[in-house]
């Protein structure tokens, strides 16, 4: 291991600065609902700090892992993902909550498969397409492999079902794909072929076909389908320019559901205002120009290959979840990184923030 001193400081001070919010917030939003379920108002506290120290030694490790040598690993990571989202459905292992099979189940702990597929699949495009170079422009060579990959990951996906988590890794997989060259008419001719399953498996499956017209109208079932949008919004209003004050929520009360998970940007929206919701945007909007910067700079491939795709992942996800707690996204289970509840999500995003620091040190006095 081998790191300089030359850290992106911005990226690790924005990091921080989140990751401590977010705890302050999953206490805040969740302490009530704690105390009524576990007779324990620090429940979800406990175990989210526990989550931020093995974080942190995750990104540490991550850091000062020289970041050429996920090279080596990409593959096998990748089937190793493979075969954790496939250990869900096997009795035993998978854990269904609100009607998902989404995490699995071990002593003293759950996992979720999905987040680690997330890094797994950027980490082995990197690989791949930094060695393809430009063979990526061919079909059968270059572009179709990929999409065998990403059709079994989405399958897996949209099984258990987590639509939100599949279009995120489509999302990023073809991106990916077109800003190492791939042609730009294979991948709008993928899209167009995806339309009609795109459409069965939203418009044709009830709970979604109700979750898109709610989004459209959250007020015409505002009691039902509508509730989780409607009482979003309702948070935003009630907390205004400057908030009702850390911990002075209301909508956290059992009225918004998964207040310290999902909507945890609503809770702050009502309890920090407008004020606390520009500069949550602004912190991940700067987090993601660092990143994009980093990327841009690495001379190495692999490094700004995996720079981007990582930055694109941290991001994505952001703008869907504050999209959808502002009602501007149809809602989606995916949590807000570095401030929702959960340890996989969490230990996660900072280890992908300690890989995005390891490139800015190769960058030497280039920044």
């Amino acid at each position: 291991m081998n790191l300089r001193r030359d850290v992106d400081t911005t990226m690790l001070l924005l990091s921080v600065c989140l990751i401590c919010l977010g705890i302050v917030m999953v206490y805040s939003s969740s302490a009530i609902r704690a105390d009524r379920v576990y007779g324990d108002g620090f429940y979800f506290l406990k175990r989210q700090l526990a989550f931020a120290i093995i974080g942190f030694l995750a990104m540490v490790f991550t850091t000062y892992f020289n970041y050429r040598n996920w090279r080596k690993l990409a593959v096998f990571g990748l089937i190793l993902s493979v075969c954790l989202l496939g250990l869900l459905f096997v009795p035993g292992f998978g854990m269904k909550s609100h009607g998902a099979l989404r995490w699995l189940r071990f002593p003293g702990f759950n996992l979720q498969p999905a987040e680690l597929v997330k890094v797994a699949l950027v980490m082995y495009l990197a690989h791949s397409l930094t060695r393809k170079k430009e063979k990526v422009r061919s079909f059968t060579n270059g572009y179709l492999p990929y999409m065998i990959v990403l059709a079994v990951l989405l399958a897996l996906l949209v099984k258990q079902p987590d639509l939100g988590s599949a279009i995120i890794i489509a999302s990023i997989a073809m991106v990916m794909l077109f800003v190492a060259g791939a042609r730009w008419l294979y991948l709008f001719s993928t899209v167009l072929i995806s339309l009609p399953a795109v459409y069965i498996l939203v418009y044709q499956v009830e709970f979604r076909r109700k979750r898109i017209l709610a989004f459209l109208d959250p007020w015409a079932d505002r009691l039902g389908d509508g509730y989780q949008t409607v009482q979003s919004l309702m948070a935003f209003g009630n907390g205004g320019v400057r908030g009702q004050g850390l911990g002075g929520g209301e909508q956290k009360l059992f009225y918004l559901p998964e207040a310290h998970t999902d909507f945890i940007f609503s809770v702050i929206g009502e309890e920090l205002g407008m004020i606390g919701v520009i500069i949550v945007a602004s912190l991940f909007l700067t987090l993601v120009i660092c990143g994009f910067r980093i990327a841009l700079q690495c001379e190495d491939p692999f490094g700004r290959n995996l720079a981007f795709g990582l930055t694109m992942l941290l991001g994505l996800e952001a703008f869907v979840n504050l999209g959808v707690c502002m009602g501007l996204l149809p809602t989606k289970g995916l949590a807000l990184p570095f401030l929702s509840y959960g340890g996989t999500s969490l230990v996660t995003s900072m280890a992908v923030v300690g890989i995005l620091l390891n490139i800015s040190s190769s960058l030497g006095g280039k920044r």
